[in-house]
């Protein structure tokens, strides 16, 4: 997410800033487009995982990853409308960075680290629990109910040690006071990555987001997801094998099967999304002028695939759960399908009450 201190009134030519010159005239209306059909389908999300005939340690964290995904896309839709659509994205005016935007983008920009940083690591508890529940022996209410109170756990300690971790985050990102043409705008401060007068306090928050909020939670994805992708292209095969003869237990063992794959899929996406954003910033902290030169002209673009992946589960979903999409269909599809049927069995059934009331009148 770029600030006025980041955005140039004109890119330098070159093919990189010249496709980020191209592409910040279209993000705003993209974003508002992703935004608006994430926050829809989160929505159906929520209410179809959060079902009491749907509740599982898997379809809780799922909910609580759209919680984060929804704290994400909401505030981001008048940030784009006020900097992109309503403003010009290179305008640099006091208009458009009055006080009380720039300090709704200071809030934007510490909000949205901290989401992202929930949902990636939940998506590392999701595949941790996968992992488990591939291996264990227990089954029945008891050990169903304790899986259900450990998940219960890791998303709280998730959403609060998330938040905790980026409170140097917060402070780092403050707002100065600038004068142009003789009007007074406010900006998010310069951190002045990469060299001598980088703040030292500026500088481990930059790299711990980069390694605990990125790059630790995506090598312990490739770890766990590699676990699974083997347990079901090696054991899986073998298990399947011995639950032939039982129906049940191999029907069972179907639906689990998918729910694995949907949730590999779930970490790629992550993967695509978090990794390149975590060596950016690390880099960017290290390196001279990366920041500049890399990172700023590739911001919009970051912000845009990660909202993408915030709008995507559902269609994800849809796609691989038999089971989500018979509750979606039945939820909002049927449902409003037998309202109209019933709405039109009451008008002809109050039609002919009052056709026939007039005929023997």
């Amino acid at each position: 997410m770029n600030s006025s201190e980041d955005i140039p009134s004109s890119y330098p030519d070159n093919a990189l800033f010249q496709f980020a010159s191209w592409f910040t005239g279209v993000h705003g209306y993209v974003s508002l487009i992703i935004c608006t059909f994430g926050v829809c389908t989160n929505i159906f999300n929520i209410t179809i995982l959060s079902r009491s005939d749907m509740r599982s340690p898997t379809n809780v964290m799922l909910t609580w990853l759209a919680v984060s995904d929804i704290l994400t896309m909401i505030p981001y839709i008048p940030f784009a409308i006020h900097f992109y659509c309503v403003f010009d994205p290179m305008d640099i005016s006091p208009e458009k960075f009055t006080k009380a935007w720039t300090t709704y983008m200071q809030i934007l920009v510490n909000l949205a680290a901290t989401t992202h940083t929930i949902s990636i690591w939940l998506g590392v508890a999701l595949a941790v629990f996968r992992f488990v529940q591939m291996r264990t022996t227990a089954t029945g209410p008891i050990a169903r109910k304790r899986s259900m109170k450990q998940a219960k756990t890791v998303i709280i300690v998730v959403y609060i040690v998330s938040t905790l971790i980026l409170t140097p985050n917060y402070v780092t990102n403050e707002i100065e006071e600038v004068t142009m043409n003789n009007k007074t705008m406010y900006v998010l401060k310069d951190l002045k990555l990469a060299s001598n007068q980088t703040d030292t306090i500026v500088l481990v928050n930059v790299l711990v987001y980069s390694i605990v909020a990125k790059l630790i939670p995506c090598a312990l994805m490739v770890v766990f997801g590699g676990s699974l992708l083997y347990s079901l292209a090696i054991k899986g095969k073998s298990r399947r094998r011995r639950l032939s003869t039982n129906g049940l237990g191999q029907k069972r063992e179907t639906r689990q099967t998918k729910t694995t794959r949907m949730l590999l899929v779930v970490m790629i996406l992550f993967l695509i999304t978090e990794f390149p954003q975590g060596v950016l910033i690390f880099m960017s902290a290290v390196m001279k002028d990366f920041y500049h030169n890399v990172y700023v002209p590739l911001g919009d673009l970051m912000d845009f695939i990660a909202l993408v992946n915030n709008a995507i589960n559902f269609v994800l979903y849809c796609s691989m759960s038999q089971q989500f999409r018979s509750k979606f269909l039945e939820m909002y599809l049927r449902r409003t399908s037998k309202f109209k049927k019933i709405e039109k069995l009451s008008f002809t059934h109050s039609f002919t009450k009052t056709l026939f009331t007039d005929v023997h009148s």
